[in-house]
């Protein structure tokens, strides 16, 4: 008889996705794919660009009182847009 060493699907392709140095861009873009899910609809309507550097989720608000409250709640935010992609990903928000 042989003896096969089964793996799992989702463990083969992680593996895959980062052997070929993939898997943090696809993560990043996975959390930033997040950002209109995770938020309410006021956010998202004032959001700009959004982009992902050094850990650091970075994203263009155009109200500038709708930034002030955020920044008081991006601890939450970092969390949130974490759990939502499963990995952690980013460890701080920036707004501008």
């Amino acid at each position: 008889m042989f003896k096969r060493d089964v793996k799992q699907f989702d463990n083969l392709l992680s593996q895959y996705l980062r052997t070929m140095g993939l898997e943090t861009p696809l993560l990043k873009r996975r959390l930033i794919s997040a950002w209109p899910e995770v938020m309410d609809d006021v956010v998202v309507k004032n959001t700009g660009r959004i982009f992902v550097s050094n850990q650091t989720l970075n994203v263009e608000i155009n109200n500038s009182a709708l930034r002030a409250e955020l920044l008081m709640r991006r601890n939450d935010i970092v969390e949130r847009l974490n759990n939502y992609v499963g990995v952690r990903v980013v460890v701080d928000v920036m707004f501008f």
